[in-house]
């Protein structure tokens, strides 16, 4: 009876010993361990965590924001979309492509307002 499961216990072992050996490879043969001040130091939002609240805030950060939005939305909506399409008509392509449009134009503001460039 045990028999019948000693191909899982290997596919198991050699899944592990895969991870492992990605872990270790990854972390400690391939990475660069050059750590200095500046990969040290907190970073929150574009600016030092611990100064004046008061600060003005860079408007780049919410267009970044903004832009993960949009294509977060236009993924999580196309997929269950494509997948029923043929059910649905003329009248879900018609809110989909209406959809992807307001997805359009919040895209070209970003890209007017300079977000897919980081200087």
């Amino acid at each position: 009876m045990l028999e019948n499961y000693l191909p899982v216990l290997i596919f198991i072992c050699i899944g592990l010993a895969t991870g492992v050996v990605m872990v270790l490879l990854g972390g400690f043969v391939l990475a660069p361990r050059k750590p200095d001040a500046a990969k040290n130091s907190p970073y929150e939002c574009g600016f030092e965590a611990f100064e004046d609240a008061r600060l003005k805030f860079d408007v780049r950060y919410y267009l970044v924001a903004i832009l993960f939005i949009i294509f977060d939305l236009e993924i999580a909506f196309l997929f269950p979309w494509a997948i029923v399409l043929d059910e649905i008509g003329l009248f879900g392509i018609l809110a989909m492509g209406l959809f992807l449009g307001i997805l359009v134009v919040g895209f070209i503001y970003e890209w007017k307002k300079g977000a897919l460039e980081w200087e």
